[in-house]
């Protein structure tokens, strides 16, 4: 069986590790890892494939920027001639990426069957893109591989057939585990004792003058009992000076994008985090470590549920959230264990993929 997996930006990267890691067990499978390019600066890409060990991508598509419609556009022609050149008989998508909306879509009208890992996140806000990308992406798609039941619901209310549908746990968690022990100097190195960590980087937040002033004022009081450490997205740090902002950074600590290895160790140690991220309100859920999400919503609702997450939307609700820091209970979710890979490529294997899929379009 020859699979492509598809990586294009910095959360696909720590997914699809452990993945091609368990491939590797299994003679029985070939596979090609294809990087479409949508991240291809080192801090943003390259420094993860050495952190995370993952081999130099088979095909490197070099996309790179652009607008989000033309970035999808020339994925999907390029993904389709990379397609009928290798015949795979499977294409494996990771998150909710223009690369993984793309990837899937070419390999659909190509009569390939698609697996999707991370399947059934709901937000329910379809103004961010990732919100449509995930919808479109599991509407196409015939393994649907899940992180919590709540997407299951999601997946079946949509009219997806429960047969699709495998709850395999979530793979990023696999990454974070199998790295706790390669812990870096980072902490030592910025000279941190009691720190949170900042990310902010979409469009809700860092996009509108107003609201970003706004937060850059919040962060200013933050950073006055709690020294704020802040790996700055390329996005945000664009728009600071866009805007000339520059001044209200000055009592924080900002640093560039961080590798995969110094962020968990970074993580590890805070007081807690305010993100805007997807992903870090998972890591910081396994590691025990306090998350406020600057969001409406939270397509990870298991976070807060179980986790240690809390939406936050207003400098009251921030630091009521950071008054009660400890208080909340938490809890490691259902197959949040290592071994959601095993179960990704257990599925794969006993399904089986005829080749090319059933209404195969390829030369």
């Amino acid at each position: 069986m020859k699979i492509i997996c598809v990586v294009g930006a910095r959360p696909n990267f720590i997914k699809i590790a452990p993945i091609i890691a368990e491939i590797k067990n299994h003679p029985e499978l070939e596979y090609l890892l294809v990087h479409t390019g949508q991240h291809y600066d080192d801090k943003m890409s390259d420094v993860f494939f050495t952190d995370l060990k993952i081999p130099k991508p088979d095909i490197n598509m070099s996309i790179n920027s652009g607008s989000q419609t033309s970035q999808i556009a020339k994925i999907m022609i390029e993904f389709e001639n990379i397609c009928r050149q290798e015949k795979p008989d499977l294409v494996l998508v990771v998150g909710d990426v223009n690369s993984t909306l793309a990837c899937a879509f070419s390999a659909n009208r190509l009569g390939i069957k698609v697996a999707h890992v991370e399947a059934g996140l709901r937000s329910y806000d379809r103004s961010m893109p990732e919100e449509v990308n995930r919808v479109l992406v599991d509407q196409i798609s015939n393994y649907l591989l899940i992180t919590e039941e709540s997407a299951r619901n999601n997946l079946i209310k949509e009219g997806i057939s429960d047969d699709k549908i495998y709850f395999v746990g979530n793979v990023m968690i696999d990454s974070l585990i199998s790295n706790l022990e390669r812990q870096t100097d980072i902490i030592s190195r910025l000279d941190l004792v009691k720190y949170c960590v900042v990310t902010l980087h979409r469009p809700s937040n860092v996009d509108d003058k107003l609201k970003l002033i706004e937060i850059l004022d919040i962060l200013t009081k933050i950073n006055q009992t709690t020294n704020i450490v802040w790996p700055i997205h390329p996005r945000t740090k664009k728009n600071i000076a866009k805007f000339g902002l520059e001044d209200k950074l000055k009592t924080i600590k900002i640093i560039d994008p961080l590798g995969y290895l110094d962020f968990i160790t970074l993580t590890g140690g805070a007081q807690f985090l305010l993100t805007d991220s997807g992903g870090i309100q998972e890591e910081t859920t396994y590691l025990g470590v306090p998350c406020l999400t600057m969001r409406q919503n939270t397509e990870r609702p298991i976070t807060i549920e179980e986790g240690t997450n809390v939406l936050v939307n207003s400098e009251e609700e921030i630091f009521f959230a950071i008054d009660n820091i400890g208080r909340k209970k938490n809890t490691i979710p259902k197959y949040w264990d290592g071994k959601s890979a095993k179960r990704i490529i257990d599925v794969i294997l006993k399904q089986g993929v005829d080749k090319g899929g059933e209404n195969a379009t390829l030369p």
